[in-house]
Parts: C-alpha cells; structure tokens; sequence
C-alpha cells in the first residue's frame, strides 16, 4: 500500500471512530444548544482540517458577496442615505426634482424651480414651514474666480452656490468653524460674506484658522469668509465633479453676474424651494393649498405672459416631495448604472452560490461514509442536517467577514473609478451599518439556502451504506443531477457577464474611435473662462484675436481658432427657432436648433467644413447684417427642397424669424452619440464680432454669455515636446489673471467623456473574470468527482482495450457536453441582457453574433482548461489499482 493510501485509509477510520463516538452522544437528551455547540465545535475543527476546501469555499462566498456588497454600498449612498442634516425626513421640497437645469418661461408644465420672488412668496404664506430656504438649481452654480484679497498668487476658478440666508438654519447645519449666514446676510446692501466647503479649506488651506474672517476676492469683489461648513456638508445638491466651493447669500448674486443677474427676474426659475415642516402637517392639504398660491402668484403676472403662457396658466402644477435625501441632477443616470451593475454584481454572486453548492455536495458525498455510520448508530435526520447546515453556515460567517474586505476595496476601486479626484465625491467606501446587516442578511441567506441541498443529501444517507468502503463512494441519481444543474446555471450566468463585459468594450470601443468628420491627430484644446477675469465684452474680441496671434507664433503651430465649443460638444445652448417664411410649428419641440459663437477660420480648422456658402470673416462684425453658418442636418430639416444661402431665421418668439442671414452650409459634426451610430442635430453658428439685444431676459443673457469664448484650438501635427507648456505660457503672456482650466490634446479631452463608460467596462470585465473563475472552479470539482466516481469504470475500460486518450476525450467530451448546454442557455439570457443594454450602446446591437460567438468559445475554453486536468489524471489511472479499490 502507498503511504498516500495508507494515510488516506488512516484517515477514513479515524473518521469512523469519531462518528461512533459523537453519534452515541447525539440523541442522549442533552439540550438543543448543547447539540448546536458541538455542531459549531465539530464544523470548524473539519473546516481547519480541509484547508483546500475551506479556502475555496471562502473565496467564493467573499467575492459574491463582497462584490454585491460593493455596489449596495454605492447604492446606498447615492440613493437611498438621507442628507448629513439633523432629522432629515422633516424636509420637504417645494416641486422637488432632479432635473438639472432652471426653466425660463412662466408655463413649464409642472413647476420645480421659482424665481426669487416667488420664493419669497411661498415663504411667506406657509406658517407650516418652520424655515423655507432656497438654493442655486443645479448644473447653474456660479463660476467663481478666488483669492486672498490683496495676495499676489493666480486667482483659482472654484464652483459657488447661492443660497438663501436661513438655508443652513433650515439644514440644521452647525459652522465647523466661525458662522454660517443669518438672514441679515441676504439683505440688499448687506457686506458681501461667504461660506467656505470644509473640503476646500481642507485642500487648499491647510486648516488655517486664519481663513475665517479674511477678505478674499471673488471675481473682482471683496467677500469675507464668515465660516466653514462641516465635514461631509455638500449641501443639497451633489454633482459629481462642481460641488460647491463656497456658498454665497442671493443677494450678492447681482454683484457677481452683473448683467446676466436672474435675482430680479420673475420669469425665470433657478432656485430650488427646501422646508423644514412643523409636526403634524397633513403633507396633502398643504400641497392643495401651496397649488392655489402657485396660481395666485401666476395671476399677479398676468401681463408678463406670452399669449401662450396665458392659456396654459390655469393648467400650471406643483407638488410637494420628500427633501431628506435632497436632488441630485445626476441621481438619474448614476441609478442606471448602478441598477446595471447590481445586475451584474448579483450574476456573480449567485455563479458563487451555485460554486458554493457543488463543493458542499461534493464535500457531503466524500463524507458520506461517517454520516452513514452516524446514521447506523441512531443519529436522526434532523441531526444529520442540522451539522450540514451548521458547517454551511459557519463558511457563510467566515466568507463574509472576507467579502466586507472585498467589499471595502471594492467600492473604493469604484469611486476611484468613478471620480478620479476622489476627494470630490461626498461617497464613502466604508460600509454602513445598513450595508453591514444587508452583507450579514445576504450571508446567512447564501448558508441557509445552498446548505439545503447538502443538508437534504445527508439526512437521507441510508445506514447500509456504512458497510461499503473504497475509493467509490454511492452517490443518488438526484445529487448528481442537482451538481449539473449548478454548473449549467454557472455557465449560463457566466456567458451572460462575459458577453455584456464584451459588449461595453466594443460600444466604448467605437465611441472613442467615431469618426468625427476631421482627423484628430496633433489637435490641441485649451479650455477657459473670460468671464471670470472680468472682461467687458468690447474687450473680448481683441483678447482672442492676440490670443490666436500668439499661439501661431509658437514655432510647430500650423494653425489656431477659438470657439464657444468644439467637437464633440458642438452645440452649447439650444433655442427654439422660427424661419423667415414659414409658418409657427405645432409643437415647439419639433423645431429646436443648438447653436454655437466661433472666430473667423473655425470650419476651415476643422478640414475645411464650408460645402456651401461662405466662412465668416472680419468684416462679419458689428457694423454689418447679423448672419449665421448652418450644418447640413439644419439645411435638410428646415430647407429640404431649396437653396438655404441668403434665407433668414432666428429663436423664438416669431418676431426674431428674420435676424440671421444664412451665409453658408457646414459639413456636419458627427457628435450625437446614439445607439445606432453617430448623428447630427440641427445646428447653427454666430460670429464672435457680432452681437445683438433681446428684449425677453433670457434670450439677452444667452446673447451676452455666448460672447466669452470658453475654448482655443490648435492644430500643431510637428510640435516639439513642451507644447502644451509653451501654450500656457502664451496665455500668460496675453494676461496672467486669465482663468485657463485646462491645456490638452483633443484624444484627452475626449477620453474624459468617456470615464463613466470606461468605468462600467472595468467593473464589468472584472464581474465577468470572476464568473469566469468560478465557473472554472466548479467545473473542475464536479468532473474531478465524477472522475473519481468512475476510477473503477475506468480500469474496466482499460483492461478491456481502451487506450489513454480515449479516456482522456471521454472525461472531455462530458465536461465541455455541459458546458455547451449550458451555454445554449445562456445565449437567450445574454441577449435579453444585451437588450437591456441597448440604450447604452453605440454603434452595435445587443445580439451581435461575434459578441456572442466569442463569449460562447471563451466559456469552452475555459471549460477545456478547467476540465484537462481531471482528464489527464482519469488517463493516467493504473487500472489494476482501480480495479483492487473495487
């Protein structure tokens, strides 16, 4: 005998003799815990004893739950955790929403954002309101240029938000340092005071204590710094990448806008309505009565209104929404992805469960022996299930407390992901105490639920079997049955993962590789804020005209524009638009144009995209005719059958139909990214040296805001290295105060866009390896047993004649027969998963048959891998040995 059988044998009867003696125990009376115990007791000490399996085990539960756990985690942070305030449920909005932007007109429909006149109007006829404060709305918060009064370091661009003065009283919110703003703070005339983000005093100042009551300059302002908000405050609001820096009283937002100010404005709506309600306010009443004040408030302004807002008027509502968890403008499309990566998350976990089953079976079945023993010495089934179960639920325990790890890292690797300057995030990667119970829940659920199968396995061992020794050991039909159908589902769950991980890449893929219209190579953007400097506008075309005139100097420049945007965001503000001769569109929404301000040698920058007409030039300036280049899809929407060249259009209201003369037609950016491909919206230009004024307040401050042109391109495909220093440098040069964001390739610029999409591929592609990993896993045990089940049909088999290889493709064709059903399984639910995708996809369907074909052949061959090595040791049996076993 080997000494590998001979232990082995050592070890079976050792199994033996502590059956007989924990079996003469097991029905002796002894109380339910005291059996409960030495249950816990005996599953640990076999756990210690199989360190192969315990690892494996362990593993697989840490990495299913640990990655759901990670994304539960960012769930519960981005949707579902209430606001850092004291009693958060106490807060409702007034027309809450997450929409991101403020409505300019007196009739959107349901109301969300108000102006600062009828905020002040709701407040003052809701006693019901302890405090109602009102805040910036988001994807408007001020643009802010930043320093110490007096100091001579660069001003720094930094992101603000109005607020009302009672808004950190409504909040609840304390001052970490100094004072947050009082009433008097937002009074007309008041000294202009700020609060400074805790994150910003952090990063920027040091903790400096001296920061609270200094006089700092905000665009060209003296500004005291009254207070410093807490840690984690970001306010009411979160958007990723421009949280607040500073918070700033309503009342100074006229020193900071000038004239594009909105505070005086009642058309406008830009500030979101936030109340702390007294007890015991029926919340239904309130709103009947808060959409009779809306009313009210429309029908003093009667006369403000477009003969349109008139008649919708009466239809006018606006409801009253939970505020806790405050509005995030972002929450929408973060909860997709995040719902998808649950998805995906939850895939892997069951693949792990279903691993997590087949090692206990397949455990259960190597210990059938001593529990048949246990059950010829009067052990009962419900014992014999109990210890299954104990020693399923002790690896759950155990594989949890790993998975928080998994899932702390995790959730890190993801915000990292997410937000590459993490301190921008207000997330945490530390689980919270909900998220713990929900990993505890998920645990003892995963042993309850895939311990059954074993537990039900053993308490069924029949006595008789305790006579029946060797290497075989007599397995059911049903359990062999029920390891299959495992690892069908693995594969099947794993096929959809690896296709959807490989779908996302080929999207990003072709999102990044789109042909934009113009090649893209030796392209440089320089990407900044006039406005900030405090340039008045008659200085702004000579600042760009010097600009342009010293980046061409710069040897290895060829050529230099400036624009409001470029590809890929062409279109920075959208109208609603009226052609010369044409009668007034049914639905507004069916006649909607962006539009963009360029510099002269814009479209031939961009490879010479005039195809009709003519570019604009210098004498396109304030002393001729307002005119205005169009792209392709606006010629084919608005002048199917005729020549556009010499029509005329302008935004809405109709009496602007005639302002613009069309002068040329533009080749199209192909920038719209959509499921099917790239497409174009309808788009038009204006020249920088032209301008005009509107009566209607925002239209006037589109017009005065288009002017500061937030971009510089250059074209230098034989720059030397150091450009994009030397660019700096040249924009110094032009003026030091200038606020210069950023200085990058155009491949860079537009990578950025693309960090969200990336950042789904990781995590997916990860979800995906790991389904893959486990499915390897569990097919490697099931055709390891099965191999071991059949040693003794083996050395039949040879000494019957047949060859190694033989049985090597025998164990083969087995493994990769389930493997291929599980796959035919799989398909449909990949492309389901696909079609659930298919909204964030660009330029490839869901049931892309190579996507599906590679996914399908990386599953055989990681079912080849995972079976080779079980086949290779059934070859290499000695089939006298098996037949001795026997």
């Amino acid at each position: 005998m080997s000494p590998d059988e001979a232990h082995r044998q050592a070890r079976l009867h050792f199994g033996h003799a502590e059956a007989i003696r924990e079996s003469y125990h097991a029905e002796s009376g002894v109380p339910w815990f005291e059996n409960l115990l030495r249950d816990l007791r005996h599953a640990l000490r076999e756990l210690r004893h199989a360190p192969g399996f315990t690892l494996a085990a362990v593993l697989t539960i840490a990495l299913g739950i640990g990655a759901t756990t990670a994304v539960f985690t960012l769930i519960e942070q981005a949707l579902l955790r209430p606001l850092p305030v004291p009693q958060p449920g106490q807060l409702w909005a007034i027309g809450g929403s997450d929409d991101c932007c403020y409505s300019a007109r007196y009739a959107p429909g349901e109301w969300h954002f108000f102006s600062d006149e009828a905020y002040r109007f709701f407040r003052e006829r809701n006693p019901e309101f302890s405090d109602l404060a009102a805040f910036q709305v988001g994807m408007g918060n001020a643009e802010l240029a930043v320093r110490h009064a007096g100091a001579r370091e660069p001003i720094e661009p930094r992101n603000g938000q109005y607020v009302s003065g009672n808004y950190f009283r409504t909040l609840g919110v304390q001052a970490w340092r100094g004072r947050l703003f009082h009433d008097q703070d937002d009074n007309e005339g008041a000294p202009p005071a700020a609060v400074m983000s805790y994150r910003t005093w952090q990063q920027k100042y040091g903790y400096d204590p001296s920061v609270v009551g200094a006089a700092f300059t905000i665009n060209g302002h003296a500004f005291t710094i009254v207070g410093i908000a807490p840690p984690g405050f970001f306010g009411t609001r979160w958007e990723s990448k421009i949280m607040p820096d500073f918070w700033l009283p309503l009342s100074t937002e006229p020193l900071i806008a000038g004239p594009t100010s909105r505070l005086k404005d009642t058309r406008t709506g830009w500030l979101d309505l936030i109340g702390r309600l007294k007890p015991e306010v029926n919340h239904a009443q309130l709103e009947v009565r808060i959409q009779a004040q809306l009313h009210q408030w429309l029908g003093s302004h009667l006369t403000d209104m477009t003969p349109e807002e008139r008649a919708l008027q009466p239809r006018q509502t606006v409801h009253l929404m939970p505020g806790g968890r405050g509005v995030s403008p972002d929450s929408t499309d973060y909860r997709s992805w995040l719902i998808l990566l649950f998805a995906a998350s939850a895939c892997v976990l069951l693949v792990a469960c279903a691993n997590l089953a087949n090692l206990l079976l397949a455990r259960g079945l190597r210990n059938r022996p001593q529990t048949a023993i246990r059950a010829a010495l009067g052990a009962s089934r419900a014992s014999l299930a109990q210890r299954a179960l104990v020693e399923s639920l002790v690896l759950s325990a155990i594989g949890a407390g790993a998975g928080l790890a998994v899932a702390w890292a995790g959730a890190k690797l993801i915000l990292n992901l997410a937000f590459p300057a993490s301190s921008m995030t207000p997330f945490d990667p530390t689980p919270s105490l909900p998220v713990l119970l929900f990993a505890l829940g998920l645990s003892v659920a995963t042993g309850l639920i895939f311990g059954i199968a074993p537990a039900w396995s053993a308490s069924r061992t029949q006595p008789i079997e305790a006579i029946r020794t060797g290497t075989r050991t007599v397995a059911g039909g049903g359990t062999g049955r029920t390891q299959r159908m495992l690892l069908l589902a693995q594969t099947a769950l794993s096929l959809v993962l690896v296709s959807m991980a490989a779908l996302l890449g080929q999207s990003l893929r072709n999102m990044e590789h789109r042909d934009l219209g113009f090649p893209t190579a030796g392209l440089y953007q320089v990407s900044m804020d006039p406005k900030l400097s405090n340039y008045p506008q008659e200085r702004l075309l000579p600042l760009f005209n010097e600009i342009e005139a010293r980046m061409r100097a710069i040897p290895g420049v060829a050529d230099v524009t400036a624009g409001l945007g470029f590809p890929p965001d062409v279109g920075y503000w959208s109208h609603d638009i009226r052609i010369a001769g044409h009668p007034a569109p049914l639905s507004e929404d069916s006649d909607t144009a962006y539009w963009t301000r360029v510099m002269p040698g814009y479209f031939a920058f961009f490879h010479d995209r005039i195809v009709s007409g003519r570019d604009f030039t210098a004498d396109d300036n304030q002393g001729s005719r307002p005119v205005a280049v169009i792209n392709e899809a606006f010629a084919r929407r608005y002048f199917p059958h005729e020549n556009p060249i010499g029509r005329h259009f302008g935004p809405s209201p109709g009496n602007y139909a005639g302002l613009y003369e069309i002068i040329g037609v533009a080749a199209d950016f192909h920038t719209d990214l959509t499921p099917e491909g790239p497409s174009t919206q309808p788009r038009y230009f204006l020249p920088e040296a032209q301008g005009t004024t509107f009566a209607e307040f925002e239209l006037e401050n589109r017009e005065l805001w288009s002017h500061d042109l937030y971009g510089v391109a250059i074209l230098a495909p034989h720059a030397s290295p150091g450009l994009e220093e030397q660019l700096r440098s040249a924009l110094t040069e032009v003026d030091p105060d200038l606020i210069v964001y950023s200085v990058e390739s155009f491949q860079d610029s537009m990578a950025e866009g693309f960090a969200q999409q990336r950042m789904i591929l990781v995590l997916s592609s990860i979800f995906g390896l790991a389904a893959l990993v486990l499915a390897a896993v569990g097919l490697y045990g099931v055709t390891a047993y099965s191999v071991q089940q059949r040693t003794g049909e083996m050395g039949v088999r040879m000494a019957l004649g047949a060859n190694r290889m033989q049985l090597l493709r025998l164990v083969l064709r087995s493994a990769l027969g389930q493997s291929a059903i599980g796959i035919g399984i799989g398909l449909p639910l990949a492309i389901l998963a696909g079609r659930a995708l298919a909204g964030r996809l660009y330029g490839i369907v869901p049931w892309n048959p190579l996507i599906l074909g590679g996914a399908s052949l990386v599953l055989l061959l990681t079912a080849l891998a995972a079976a080779l090595i079980p086949a290779r040791r059934a070859a290499a049996v000695d089939p006298m040995q098996a037949l001795r076993s026997e």
